[in-house]
């Protein structure tokens, strides 16, 4: 993300102007933008034209707009960002009130103006356009016949392709067939990896899988690699880290990144300190449950006593419509650094934030036990608390 202009005062009211210049970008731009806001951007519009005979003639005219959000849908495939609201200044085109969709993209300006910015979207802001917050993290996910090749950026898992062969079973007298259907499928991984994974941003790159489909798929590209002199493949060699997997789904990400010699491989990325968080977690949930507890009502008594250590919280709660609620997580988010505890945002669109959404997106490791918080689980079983004997989680 380019930041081309910020004014915020110190009443925290102004605007930013950004250009998003890729995909993650627009996840940013949609965490950022709420309901009420005002965004202007370039836009096009039809526009009805009468002549003098009284017929009429429409034509396309590009136009910038400023309107009042009132809706947002964000769509992942094509990476558009559709913001709906009525125009909210003087335009030639469209008449005030009138209502239309901005259709933010790739490498279009907008600027984004806020009745009062919060740390929150501040530190968003700076987040995104930060150049170090790239993917530095791939991971093919693999089985025989099935693989996903994912990107594992700051904030979410982007999986790059999906690669499904079928592989014929070996039979007497038939392995050539099972053979050459592997060595099809080996591959198209292998030319995957080549096309999606940017060695000068990734540090890692994760072969998982059961089984030794993993050192087999080495092997195989390695040897091709060698015999074919892909240089890019042959340099970063040093990159490639082979790893267990239940499966070739992506769900089985999950227990990829738990893997200890995983987290040290990938100990200075950000993906990395919320994956170690969220299992550190489970672990004092299970040996010390009066120092872990989740759900809102738990964790703002846990922050009142200003004991927590570590709080987890989902982006998911900041895009809240309700600016209230919001105001009462971004207050919460600063009273717990202002404690000198540590705060750890997790996307909901990266495989931790699912799993954090599962604990209602909100959870807090704690400096000291707190024991008369586990005895209030009962009066509050909707709300979520933790303790070792009611948390439902895997």
């Amino acid at each position: 993300m380019k930041l081309l202009g910020k004014y915020v005062d110190k009443g925290m009211q102004g605007n930013v102007t950004l250009m998003p210049e890729e995909s993650e970008d627009m996840w940013h731009a949609y965490n950022l933008i709420a309901e009420g806001d005002s965004v202007r951007s370039t836009t096009i519009r039809k526009v009805q034209n009468e002549t003098a005979t009284g017929s009429s003639t429409s034509s396309r005219v590009r136009t910038t707009l400023t309107i009042a959000v009132e809706s947002i849908d964000f769509d992942t495939q094509a990476c558009v960002l559709r913001l709906k609201g009525r125009n909210i200044e003087e335009n030639p085109y469209v008449k005030m009130g009138a209502y239309h969709t901005l259709d933010l993209e790739l490498n279009r300006k907008f600027e984004l103006r806020k009745p009062e910015w919060d740390t929150i979207a501040l530190e968003r802001i700076e987040m995104a356009c930060d150049p170090t917050q790239s993917a530095d993290v791939a991971a093919v996910v693999m089985q025989e016949g099935l693989a996903h090749v994912c990107l594992i950026t700051a904030s979410m898992t982007l999986v790059r392709s999906k690669i499904e062969v079928s592989i014929p079973r070996k039979r007497k007298g038939n392995v050539q067939q099972h053979e050459k259907g592997l060595a099809k499928f080996y591959e198209q991984v292998m030319q995957s990896i080549l096309r999606h994974v940017n060695f000068d941003v990734v540090k890692c790159v994760l072969i998982a899988s059961p089984g030794f489909v993993r050192d087999q798929f080495y092997d195989y590209m390695f040897q091709q690699a060698v015999k074919l002199d892909y240089k890019l493949l042959l340099e970063n060699k040093s990159r490639f880290m082979l790893v267990h997997a239940s499966s070739g789904f992506k769900h089985s990400l999950k227990e990829v990144l738990q893997d200890p010699a995983v987290i040290a491989k990938m100990s200075d990325t950000k993906a990395a300190g919320e994956v170690k968080a969220l299992e550190q977690f489970y672990m004092m949930l299970q040996c010390e449950p009066a120092k872990a507890f989740y759900g809102k009502k738990h964790v703002l008594r846990a922050a009142e006593a200003q004991s927590i250590e570590t709080l987890l919280i989902s982006d998911n709660l900041f895009r809240c419509q309700d600016v209230n609620l919001r105001k009462e997580y971004v207050n919460l988010v600063e009273s717990v650094r202002d404690a000198g505890g540590e705060v750890k945002i997790f996307s909901s669109m990266h495989i931790s934030g699912e799993q954090l959404a599962q604990l209602t997106g909100i959870a807090a490791l704690l400096r000291f036990p707190m024991p008369e918080l586990e005895d209030s689980d009962d009066d509050d079983d909707e709300d979520g608390a933790a303790g070792g004997d009611n948390s439902d989680s895997d």
